[in-house]
């Protein structure tokens, strides 16, 4: 009689991957990153624990939007205070904050709670280059498409 196998903490193996975020879409790179995130690619996928892998995105402020979202697409942020909404274009996102940007983006793709952000703990996005996750010997993850 076979049993269906359900991860836990004790069978997990995690890889590194390294992705290269120039000229990459923002979306279609994001829901690619957040099925490594949550352990989707992998046969022994279980919905209810985390069995994910890392990610270190690097170049992440030469992402690109498609059609006129630099300009139309908004970001905002409440400071909890009366009249604290601020807003920015993707556009600003970019050029300022394109760590930042990406991170919104994939963590909104997770799922929502506890096991989500556990899942989005194990993101690590970089402007440049360089990333300071050598150590763990991250593999270049080639992306569909």
């Amino acid at each position: 009689m076979r049993t269906t196998f359900m991860a836990n903490e004790n069978n997990i193996e995690r890889k590194w991957f390294v992705v290269d975020a120039e000229g990459q879409t923002l979306g279609r790179l994001a829901s690619e990153i957040a099925t490594i995130l949550r352990g989707k690619h992998k046969p022994t996928y279980t919905p209810h624990v985390d069995t994910g892998d890392y990610v270190v995105i690097i170049n992440a402020e030469k992402i690109e939007l498609t059609g006129k979202k630099l300009s139309d697409k908004m970001y905002y942020h409440h400071s909890n205070h009366p009249g604290g909404l601020r807003a920015r274009t993707a556009g600003e996102m970019r050029e300022k904050y394109p760590e930042k940007m990406l991170e919104l983006t994939i963590k909104g793709m997770l799922p929502k709670g506890k096991l989500g952000r556990q899942m989005g703990k194990k993101l690590h996005v970089y402007r440049g280059s360089d990333h300071k996750h050598q150590a763990q010997q991250p593999t270049v993850y080639e992306l569909r498409g």
